[in-house]
């Protein structure tokens, strides 16, 4: 069974040798006063003038852009793709001294891509200027901790961010924060910063805070301390996770408060072949590279695998080398096509309830499906923890979402979460950390995992089932037992700061357009707009799982003894994981002894690998200009399943359903009636 070990020291690596042994703040001086001039992105689609809000990762860094051939160039890529396609003279501009980037609300919302951050830094510092991010309320989490890891500066003032104009000339001092606009002789006072975030910005980022830590770290052995009854009787399942995971044991129950930093042992610090290389480089940094294997570590070999890129596979091979020099072996080490990460780890029983799972990649968020908490974090951060065997953590604000009332035909988890972003609207979680309660246990692993990994595109820290009977019977019958966790359950008088039900017997199936996933829309009703497209794809690590695509496939065969035929579009169907791939060619008594992969290609379905390419942009199934899929992904954000197309969310029964109707429908618009014996899952 998968649990936290001690630091273990490589041989002819002893302890006067790793590091330096104290763990006292080395606090750098701030540099002097930076000047420069505004650099706006504006929102063209406002009739008034108005920043753009809700700039995602993807923007600033474009995945084909996300490439590392060695680890001695590992930004040069990310530097010329900043803005790319949002901006294409960006590198240009801030080389002109346009280094204070304004921008709006929500900025660097989406993926852990630390491309991104390092990235823009890279683009200023090439030209001996640094770069000043301004920008108003909640900024992406993931983004903000990367910028603190690599002393990129962040500001959020809404204020700042509501005056600027392109041009302005502007100020900001490292040693108080504040920010000026000199042309229009305004100063700001941004957002504090947590006493932990400031010392780590001061310290001079993550490499040197690890370096300070890291003997100590190797030192003491980790252990992981459950609060009693009383204790817990106060705090959500997340808050009873995090402090049983506490680094500094004289931390109290009562001092877990949101805006709280503190250190937490992490169960399993897993990365992808995209995200790897700068943890890879960030180990190095800390450890000298040679002293201990890395701790907790794991990776997935998912998201550039079959690309057919030279470049991808020097990527690829970058994580592999690591791997085979760390003694790394499945399943903490998954070779291409063993599966996207998120279905691959729970499946090999490295991920189970109460466990801390910081994962580079945002949809980490999943594993509060299993009753964990996990939460996205960039390549630094990963690096430091496989450094210490610990991270940084900032408590989020708390919210509660209890799903109450009875699930309606053909609705699941996706159709769920759909219209729950659909509810927040642009606000959406307001970056809280969310407990999501199944009242009625009627939500199987498979909707629950969807729920909790689209709280990525909800912008939470992390979204949280705690752990009941439904997740200890999918530990059953996969022949896990004794878990290493007591059992959990939110405190009867934990503090939610927005406490909400969601009533299932009013959700019905969706389809959220272009070009984001709150854009939620009743999928009768949008049948009835008769949108045709090019492509349907079920899968990636929101609906992949063997569940899931058993959902599509009763629909499917339904559908076929009902008269239909074939799809007259592309229709490719990318299991969750290698385990999965093979359990769907099995005969499957449900489907009347067929395997779900016959059912798929009897209607002329294609199985692809297992991995993330489509979701993201890349490979051969990735959409082309003025192409159009509906999908089961997770996002439809502009450009991010392929430059210039349109990516539509929903179901997997609902994309089965449109796959053979030629337009974007549910299965009602096939004439089938809900059976919930026939179709439920």
């Amino acid at each position: 069974m998968h649990t936290i070990q001690p630091a273990g020291l490589k041989p002819g690596a002893t302890l006067p040798r790793v590091g330096e042994s104290t763990t006292e703040a080395a606090v750098t001086r701030p540099s002097s006063l930076i000047r420069g001039h505004a650099l706006v992105f504006w929102d063209r689609k406002s009739p008034a003038p108005k920043k753009l809000d809700a700039i995602d990762t993807d923007q600033i860094t474009p995945a084909a852009d996300c490439v590392s051939e060695s680890l001695e160039t590992l930004d040069e890529r990310w530097k010329a793709g900043s803005f790319r396609y949002l901006m294409p003279d960006f590198r240009a501009r801030v080389h002109g001294g346009q280094t204070f980037i304004i921008a709006g609300d929500r900025f660097a919302i989406g993926s852990s891509r630390e491309m991104s951050p390092a990235g823009l830094k890279g683009v200023a510092e090439e030209v001996g200027l640094e770069m000043v991010i301004v920008c108003g309320h909640n900024m992406g989490d993931i983004f903000r901790r990367n910028a603190f890891n690599l002393g990129l500066h962040v500001v959020q003032s809404p204020e700042a961010v509501a005056d600027a104009n392109d041009g302005d000339e502007m100020t900001f001092d490292p040693a108080t924060r504040q920010l000026a606009n000199v042309t229009h002789g305004k100063t700001y006072e941004p957002v504090p910063l947590s006493p932990k975030e400031e010392e780590i910005r001061r310290s001079g980022g993550i490499f040197a805070v690890g370096r300070r830590e890291f003997r100590r770290s190797v030192e003491v052995a980790p252990s992981i301390d459950w609060p009693d009854a009383r204790a817990a009787r106060g705090l959500t399942t997340t808050e009873q996770i995090l402090w049983a995971h506490r680094v500094d044991k004289d931390l109290k129950a009562a001092d877990l408060k949101p805006g709280t930093t503190l250190r937490a042992y992490a169960d399993l610090l897993p990365a992808s072949d995209g995200t790897a290389p700068f943890a890879i480089h960030t180990f190095n940094q800390i450890t000298g590279g040679h002293t201990i294997f890395p701790r907790q570590a794991a990776i997935a070999n998912d998201h550039f695998v079959f690309t057919g890129s030279a470049a991808d596979d020097k990527q690829t091979n970058i994580g592999r080398e690591f791997a085979r020099a760390q003694a790394m072996t499945k399943p903490y080490y998954a070779t291409p096509g063993d599966g996207i990460f998120h279905f691959y780890f729970p499946e090999q029983g490295l991920v189970m309830p109460g466990q801390f799972i910081p994962g580079a990649d945002s949809h980490s968020r999943a594993y509060g499906a299993y009753g964990a908490v996990g939460i996205g974090v960039g390549s630094t951060t990963l690096g430091f923890g496989w450094s210490t065997g610990y991270i940084y953590v900032t408590l989020a604000r708390a919210r509660r979402v209890v799903f109450g009332g009875a699930l309606q035909p053909w609705v699941s988890g996706k159709d769920i979460v759909l219209e729950l972003l659909r509810r927040w609207g642009a606000k959406q979680s307001q970056g809280m950390s969310v407990e999501l309660v199944d009242a009625a246990k009627q939500l199987p692993i498979a909707y629950r995992n969807t729920i909790a990994n689209m709280m990525a595109e909800a912008e939470a820290l992390n979204g949280i089932f705690a752990p009941d009977e439904i997740t200890y019977d999918w530990y059953r019958r996969k022949g896990i037992t004794g878990l290493p966790y007591p059992s959990i359950a939110p405190g009867a008088n934990a503090c939610y700061e927005i406490d909400e039900t969601l009533d299932l017997s009013s959700v019905r199936p969706m389809i959220a357009k272009p070009f984001s996933p709150g854009n939620a829309f009743d999928a009768e009703d949008v049948a009835r707009e008769r949108i045709t497209f090019d492509k349907a794809m079920i899968g990636s690590c929101t609906n992949g799982s063997y569940d899931d695509l058993l959902q599509a496939a009763l629909v499917l065969r339904a559908a076929r003894e009902a008269g239909a035929k074939k799809v007259d579009r592309e229709f490719r169907i990318f299991p969750g994981s290698g385990g999965v791939g093979r359990q769907i060619e099995q005969p499957d008594a449900r489907l009347g002894g067929e395997s779900i992969a016959d059912v798929f290609r009897s209607v002329g379905g294609e199985i692809r690998q297992s991995w993330c390419g489509p979701c993201f942009g890349q490979g051969p199934d990735a959409l082309t200009q003025g192409q159009r899929a509906i999908t089961s992904f997770n996002r439809n954000w502009q450009n991010r399943m392929g430059l210039g197309g349109e990516g539509y969310l929903a179901s997997p029964a609902v994309v089965a359903a449109s796959a053979l109707v030629g337009y974007m429908a549910p299965p009602s618009e096939l004439g089938l009636i809900w059976d919930a014996e026939k179709f439920g899952v």
